[in-house]
């Protein structure tokens, strides 16, 4: 059975830092790319970032480029996302998922940025 669980949110201030972590199980974690969603009240979610299995490769949406970095430990079946210089915009439900079958999620870890 799939299960992904998320850890690290808070109350951070503006500019400053956090990291997320994702700890996934019941699956063969390193051939399966990983990703980071966020949701806020009254909004789907929206993908964050992205990162490959085998194949590599790297998507962040455009708000967070250069301020996010996203990282997997394959050893560990962990996914992390460190997360710098935040915004007030950045404040929503972070979620991390599997890009196999069956769609799987986790139960969020909560990020508010706020002074």
């Amino acid at each position: 059975q799939v299960q992904l669980v998320e850890s690290g949110g808070g109350l951070v201030q503006p500019g400053g830092s956090l990291r997320l972590s994702c700890a996934a199980s019941g699956f063969t974690f390193s051939v399966y790319s990983m990703m980071w969603f966020r949701q806020v009240p009254g909004k789907d979610r929206e993908l964050i970032a992205t990162i490959g299995g085998p194949s590599g490769g790297f998507f962040y949406l455009d708000s967070v480029k250069g301020r996010f970095t996203i990282s997997r430990d394959n050893a560990r079946n962990m996914v992390y996302l460190e997360m710098t210089n935040v915004k007030p915009e950045d404040t929503g439900m972070y979620f991390c998922t599997w890009s196999g079958q069956p769609e799987t999620w986790g139960p969020g870890t909560q990020v508010t940025v706020s002074s």
